[in-house]
């Protein structure tokens, strides 16, 4: 049997007997009044409103919240946590197709509608839903969190048909490094940085640790965010591996197509332009001049002295995990930055030193940055891929493959002489961090810093935890009803009809 507003008193809600078993039933409201009256009949007497249909849960969902207003609307904090939450959601869908993504694009030429874009998509969907309802409804947020959410995914819903458009007009940009790529990663992370800034001020502070952990949790994915780019040299290094062992991974369709863009047949220096065109400088200069002030960052806000090594640790188990699975659905591997663990310690354990913080910054971004380096360094050596391979053209290691004297390739190419361009500008990211925390975070704040959020009265819900669907106006009121048509009774039980 259909159910509508669930179990009530044995007269039904408009005087009906639904049956002594008390089954759910179709409860009609011949008129407003006595819709209302339904309302204030449930906010008053707390009987129990459908069970499981899940429309109707979303329907009372919308009753009770769907009602226009502006940022800083005092906020029910069950509602707060459900939206932040949902935004945790998003992110883990947008991170899980983008990843997806690549591995596909390393394999097969571009289809608006594979299934790695349409995962993205679930997430950008929910994204929309979530800023659509802070926009109109105002409920759990501030107006320049709000604005800053709004402008990141105005960002990436312009960004996105500028991309479909640039592929459709100059053929496949085969980088993720390419102008509409980076507007994604722009807007995305102008996205990120308002839920940061909203999970920081309004998440419920009764739960220390489920504050701590959603705000690194969201840092993990603006650092994901920043790195993705990055993912063209990790799987191009073992994309042109695979051609010289004879059994590229990618099809010979996107092969052929990469080729031709250059108008030369499918050969070492076409593989590179596809796999590899990125300069050997961009790899370590990016992850520490840019990536890892995220870390500096989120270290500040979290406050926890785990914070940056569970970013790092965090995305390189991700990527640990996801890579069989990638393989064992027959999509081409990357290498894991398992160098980045290092990198995540050290920022750690240089916020446990006592010094000024402005010195911390100055220490940060040359030991840090050195220790990158080194961290780099090891990894390259242990995966036996040369040092030097930065500095030798693609013909001389195609001619070591066939000469069967190749060296293994299992590390992007680095070129380690930009540590000296890259000191500079670690250290300059770092005081810029350093003092965009001191300005708006405060370093003697305790995290999570004071709630100054003022929730509002938990909505009427029903015996078994379901909304009601009253107006969030009647939350927490014991009133009397008004029966349509009678005068006003202390009690919310309307009287039984004559047989």
């Amino acid at each position: 049997m259909a159910r509508a507003w669930g179990r009530t008193d044995a007269h039904g809600i408009n005087g009906r007997r639904l049956g002594s078993s008390g089954a759910y039933a179709v409860v009609s409201f011949p008129s407003p009044a006595w819709r209302q009256y339904g309302q204030n009949l449930y906010a008053a007497t707390g009987n129990t409103i459908v069970r499981g249909l899940p429309m109707q849960r979303l329907g009372a969902f919308l009753r009770t919240y769907w009602t226009r207003g502006l940022p800083g609307r005092p906020t029910p904090k069950s509602v707060d946590k459900l939206m932040l939450r949902w935004w945790l959601v998003a992110l883990a869908c947008k991170l899980l197709g983008s990843s997806w993504d690549v591995s596909w694009h390393f394999k097969w030429l571009r289809d608006d509608l594979a299934p790695p874009h349409l995962l993205n998509t679930v997430g950008t969907g929910i994204a929309i839903v979530l800023v659509l309802t802070y926009s109109i409804t105002g409920y759990g947020v501030d107006k320049l969190s709000l604005r800053i959410i709004q402008w990141g995914t105005g960002i990436f819903l312009i960004a996105a048909p500028i991309d479909v458009i640039n592929h459709r007009v100059n053929g496949l940009d085969l980088t993720a490094w390419s102008p509409s790529h980076a507007m994604l990663y722009f807007g995305t992370a102008v996205m990120i940085a308002g839920i940061i800034r909203l999970w920081y001020l309004r998440y419920p502070r009764e739960n220390t640790a489920s504050w701590a952990i959603g705000l690194t949790a969201l840092f993990a994915f603006f650092f994901e965010n920043a790195h993705f780019a990055q993912l063209q040299q990790e799987y191009g290094i073992l994309e042109i591996a695979s051609w010289f062992r004879g059994s590229a991974y990618a099809e010979g369709e996107l092969l052929n197509f990469a080729a031709g863009q250059l108008g030369r047949p499918v050969d070492a220096i076409s593989l590179e332009k596809f796999a590899l065109p990125i300069p050997p400088w961009v790899y370590p200069i990016w992850a520490l001049v840019v990536c890892v002030p995220i870390l500096v960052l989120a270290r500040h806000m979290v406050g926890k002295f785990w914070t940056a090594t569970a970013i790092t640790g965090g995305y390189v188990l991700y990527r640990a995990v996801t890579l069989p699975l990638l393989v064992a659905g027959s999509f081409p591997p990357s290498v894991p930055p398992v160098w980045l663990v290092g990198v995540g310690v050290l920022v750690d354990a240089l916020f446990l030193v006592r010094a000024h913080a402005y010195l911390r910054a100055v220490l940060g971004g040359v030991l840090v940055t050195a220790g990158g380096y080194g961290a780099l360094w090891l990894q390259n050596v242990v995966s036996g891929t040369p040092t030097d391979l930065a500095y030798k053209p693609i013909e001389q290691v195609e001619a070591a493959y066939a000469a069967g004297a190749g060296d293994p390739l299992r590390f992007p190419p680095v070129d380690y002489a930009s540590l000296w361009w890259a000191l500079p500008g670690a250290v300059a990211t770092w005081l810029l961090i350093t003092y965009a925390a001191q300005r708006w975070l405060g370093f003697g704040t305790p995290r999570p810093p004071a709630g100054a959020v003022k929730y509002a009265a938990e909505p009427a819900r029903g015996k078994n935890g379901y909304l009601m669907g009253a107006p969030a106006a009647l939350a927490g009121s014991h009133i009397p009803v008004k029966r349509p048509g009678r005068p006003v009774k202390q009690s919310a039980q309307p009287r039984a009809k004559s047989r």
